[in-house]
């Protein structure tokens, strides 16, 4: 009768459980994995004999064979060489001690038996724990692993013969939990532009604050030296600190994508050139991974330059931005990966980028504009909750310049006020329509007021709606209980006359 062990898949960052069956049959010494396992799984067989050897556990003689279930899944990565190496060992009555119900063993094995993290793991533990695992093995050193402490579920291990001792009841794990980090008070604001160092450009301000509070989607036109880039830059240091399971899904995603990222609440910033193909922005690959969307995931993503990216790429854009998630399609199978950011977009009004500007005459003709600017297609810009339209400022400009502090403060109370509505950290701008209206139902008299201003600006369904939402967001910036006709008028002229407000 075979031994069965449970170990962890991850689809993208949804994870599934693996039953690694093992069988024990005499004959040619060797060892056989079946399931579908990628090549790093396959290679493992040498990993397993090495590690074994490191712990005196003799399986000369024997023909292993390891099922990996189900077997219909295509297995990717070495995060169940641990259960492997377990079950063998239980298989050749090597193990004597009994493996509880509902355990999960989660790590790659090195030939001298030592465990290792491998990518994706923090994701991985997060689903088992999901799945109902009440035991779960995880290796010692695993980054992150200070956001899981406190949790009698995780049993910390360095090394194979440590497991084994453990399961045989012989000592307690050497390896302690360290104390769970409170990271909500942790600024996030380092290393970026500080918005008083802004000169001017005070509606633009008060718009991408009204953009953090809320979660909106941001356009910003205007010739170039305006100061679009510079604002988009200071933006990350008004955003509130993330919360923590997206922080640990960020993190797991750049693991995922082979990138660094520390565990922080800071919110990441992506600034893809405009020359990115579609599969970085929107993930992919053989083995799909994530991309641009996915890494921005509770943070930021700004494309400069917005027109010159390809229309087709753009256009890409409509899943993550309507669905907060990318679904990637490939013969190897289907992932999701979670990718709700606020994308910042900055483009110039025409080719030469002078187009209505005061001191430069533009050169473009009407054809080359009106083309230029449908390289943002509607249904993008349908998306968008705020459209500015920037002009240079003087430098001598002496006006009071709030601090990003300052702005990130507001921004942080306006989104403890949706918390508190809503019950969770859903952000206005995500939040189910029924469920924001159910809480801040619109007075007659406004409805009105939005109806007749959606005929004459022919707005289309989602942008009223968007309208609403954007209302909703200054009002609790403002600090107001209900959507008032100032909140619902601003909301109104971020979309403005041919849907553009002049700055």
């Amino acid at each position: 009768m075979a031994t069965i062990v449970k170990s962890i898949g991850l689809k993208g960052l949804e994870g599934y459980i693996i039953g690694v069956e093992a069988q024990s049959l005499s004959g040619q010494e060797q060892i056989s994995v079946i399931g579908l396992p990628d090549a790093s799984i396959k290679e493992s067989k040498d990993r397993l004999k090495g590690a074994l050897h490191s712990v005196d556990a003799d399986v000369s003689g024997r023909h292993m064979i390891i099922l990996l279930s189900p077997t219909e899944q295509k297995k990717n990565g070495p995060m169940a060489d641990l259960a492997m190496a377990i079950a063998m060992l239980k298989e050749t009555h090597q193990l004597v001690g009994n493996i509880p119900n509902h355990t999960a063993f989660l790590g790659t094995l090195s030939l001298d038996g030592s465990i290792h993290e491998t990518e994706g793991m923090l994701a991985a533990v997060m689903q088992a724990k999901e799945l109902g695992f009440h035991r779960i093995y995880v290796p010692a050193h695993m980054g992150g692993i200070e956001q899981l402490g406190d949790n009698d579920l995780l049993l910390p291990v360095s090394h194979l013969k440590e497991v084994v001792d453990h399961l045989n009841g012989m000592h307690q794990l050497s390896f302690s939990m360290p104390p769970k980090t409170t990271v909500r008070e942790i600024a996030v604001s380092e290393g970026t532009t500080d918005f008083c160092e802004v000169i001017g450009h005070e509606v633009p301000k008060r718009a991408l604050m009204v953009s953090a509070a809320g979660g909106h989607h941001v356009l910003m036109s205007g010739p170039p030296g305006c100061g679009k880039s510079l604002l988009a830059s200071a933006f990350p240091s008004i955003m509130p600190p993330m919360p923590e399971k997206t922080m640990i899904d960020s993190y797991s995603l750049y693991q995922l994508a082979h990138e660094t990222r520390g565990i922080t609440p800071a919110p990441p910033y992506r600034h893809p050139h405009h020359s990115a193909s579609a599969v970085s922005l929107i993930g992919g690959g053989t083995t799909p991974r994530p991309g641009e969307v996915s890494l921005a995931h509770g943070g930021v993503l700004f494309l400069d330059e917005m027109a010159e990216f390809p229309k087709k790429t753009l256009d890409m854009l409509r899943q993550p931005l309507e669905s907060g998630k990318v679904t990637i399609s490939r013969v190897s199978g289907t992932v999701t990966y979670p990718s709700r950011f606020v994308l910042i977009g900055a483009t110039n009004p025409c080719p030469c980028g002078y187009q209505g500007a005061k001191n430069k005459y533009c050169t473009c003709t009407p054809k080359q504009i009106n083309s230029y600017q449908l390289r943002v297609s509607g249904p993008i810009m349908d998306r968008m909750d705020i459209l500015l339209i920037l002009e240079p400022v003087t430098i001598e400009s002496n006006t009071q310049r709030m601090s990003s502090a300052e702005m990130q403060k507001k921004v942080i109370i306006a989104r403890e006020r949706q918390y508190v509505r809503y019950g969770a950290d859903l952000p206005n701008s995500v939040v189910p329509y029924e469920t924001l209206i159910q809480h801040s139902p619109i007075d007659p008299t406004l409805h009105r007021y939005l109806k007749e201003i959606s005929i004459a600006y022919h707005f289309s369904n989602r942008v009223q709606v968007n309208i609403i939402r954007t209302a909703r967001t200054i009002a609790d910036l403002d600090g107001e209980r209900e959507i008032t006709k100032e909140a619902l008028s601003e909301a109104v002229k971020y979309r403005g006359h041919s849907s553009m407000v002049s700055i």
